[in-house]
């Protein structure tokens, strides 16, 4: 969500023009998120996002956008992407890929309660079982076979102690991933980058924090739904400074998402081998986007010694879930 590709007022305009919803008022680039080119875009008739997809392809893009289209049109709260006149939904903009889609309101909550776990738990359930019977399939892009790419790639800029985990952990995460008890798993459409920052919530009139949306699906995927879990539990159930796991709120994320969609056995005997697989996927691409970076006037690299700390955390201290 960095600016890599500067847009115009009138280039902006005239996208919009073609959407029929308002006319432009405001374009402001969105500085936070490495991955897009973003913009904030008010309008006569609203409130948007546009973005300008930097890496995935005019090819890829469908199986994200219609995604978000499917889930919105079953009421989980996403962002519904804007169609032009033929019902388009996937537009170009300078030559890259786009696409206009609601904003939503409220904001994020980084310091997360138990409550806050538990609402997004709630609603990812929600949103594994509503792309049940969603047409198109497009495999984790971020997955096994990227680990095993990435690995050797960003080795040189690493202390031995770090080779020495990230080696083991590479290994780990390999076996598990092609093991019969990880295929067995319920699988379908994930988010698999649900952070705090991906979520918004906003303030009712009882004082309480109400879940208004998800959004960025440019990472979802086919795989495992315990993947998402395991990538949420890292983020939203931890510690920032520390990475240890906070078992109240962990407990709640997983409660939550059992009352909708009841875990298999499977899942709660792989969830802290998978916890340390999402852990490791982080790790390697924040070493990524560190040592290997794009131009962007408006990019700050996300720290990978985070999420290195992370993985220490659930390779030193797994968890379970425990039903009450």
């Amino acid at each position: 969500m960095a600016v890599y590709t500067e847009v115009s007022f009138a280039e902006a305009a005239t996208l919009v023009g073609r959407l029929h919803i308002g006319e432009l008022s405001a374009l402001n680039g969105i500085q936070s998120g490495i991955e897009n080119t973003n913009y904030f875009v008010d309008t006569s008739a609203g409130r948007y996002v546009l973005t300008l997809f930097e890496r995935l392809t005019f090819e890829q893009l469908p199986y994200y956008l219609q995604l978000m289209k499917h889930l919105a049109g079953r009421g989980i709260p996403v962002p519904d992407p804007k169609a032009d006149a033929s019902g388009a939904i996937l537009h170009a903009l300078l030559g890259k890929p786009a696409a206009v889609v609601d904003r939503l309101s409220g904001g994020h909550q980084l310091a997360p309660a138990a409550s806050h776990c538990a609402s997004v738990g709630s609603v990812l359930a929600r949103m594994h079982l509503a792309g049940a019977d969603f047409a198109l399939h497009q495999p984790n892009l971020r997955g096994a076979a990227w680990w095993a790419e990435t690995v050797p790639v960003v080795l040189p800029f690493l202390t031995p102690d770090q080779r020495a985990l990230i080696e083991s952990e590479l290994a780990f995460a390999l076996q598990l991933a092609t093991s019969n008890a990880y295929s067995a798993l319920p699988r379908g459409a994930i988010h698999a980058d649900l952070f705090r920052d991906n979520v918004m919530f906003e303030q009712g009139a009882d004082g309480e924090d109400a879940l208004t949306g998800l959004f960025d699906f440019y990472f979802a995927g086919d795989d495992a739904f315990l993947f998402d879990i395991a990538v949420c539990l890292n983020d939203w159930c931890i510690d920032l400074e520390s990475g240890r796991l906070v078992e109240e709120r962990a407990t709640a994320f997983v409660a939550a998402y059992d009352a909708v969609r009841p875990l298999v056995s499977g899942e709660l005997r792989l969830m802290p081998g998978l916890m340390r697989s999402a852990a490791l996927r982080f790790w390697l691409s924040r070493l990524w986007d560190l040592h290997l970076p794009r131009d962007a006037s408006l990019l700050t690299a996300h720290d990978p010694r985070h999420f290195e700390r992370v993985l220490r955390e659930r390779v030193a201290s797994p968890w379970h879930f425990a039903r009450v």
